[in-house]
């Protein structure tokens, strides 16, 4: 029973992050927003690199993907909630039953890991060159998540054992 509610409960804290993730970037949606129009417009970083080109400076583009990367977030955050009750819900049930009630906390785990992976790691540390700029780098952040997410889900697949009840 430990395992399973050790389990339960870095999903919960993790979901619990991921609606602050939200809330903040909401709630101060400009500096957020700055982030990423600083990102996509490679205008920090080295100068004189090759990899100018790849700037993308229209204010509508940078609206679209920070709006994207809220909607991701929302959805992330929705599914570890979710999961989180399926989880609560099957607690003392026999372990094959938690086993299939980890499901919707896997996705939402999955999405997480795709998201710092793709959005942040991929296409703004590598397409926009984020890794250049001393001000408008987020790689370590996403890097903390992609690790804080990746020991979750490590930890959730784990499966359960013991005797059927």
């Amino acid at each position: 029973m430990i395992t399973r509610a050790a389990k339960l409960s870095l999903l919960s804290g993790l979901a619990l992050l991921f609606t602050l993730v939200v809330f903040n970037n909401v709630n101060d949606f400009n500096v957020n927003y700055q982030f990423v129009r600083h990102v996509m417009s490679m205008d920090t970083t080295l100068p004189g690199n090759h990899g100018l080109w790849r700037a993308l400076t229209s204010p509508s583009l940078h609206l679209v993907f920070y709006l994207a990367i809220i909607a991701w977030e929302i959805v992330t955050a929705i599914l570890l909630w979710l999961g989180a009750v399926h989880l609560l819900r099957a607690l003392r049930l026999p372990a094959s039953a938690f086993n299939v009630a980890k499901r919707t906390s896997i996705l939402g785990l999955t999405l997480s890991l795709l998201l710092w992976l793709v959005a942040f790691l991929a296409v703004g540390g590598e397409w926009f060159l984020m890794w250049q700029s001393h001000v408008w780098n987020g790689q370590e952040e996403a890097f903390r998540m992609f690790v804080l997410t990746g020991v979750v889900l490590l930890i959730l697949l784990q499966p359960e054992t013991g005797p059927e009840r």
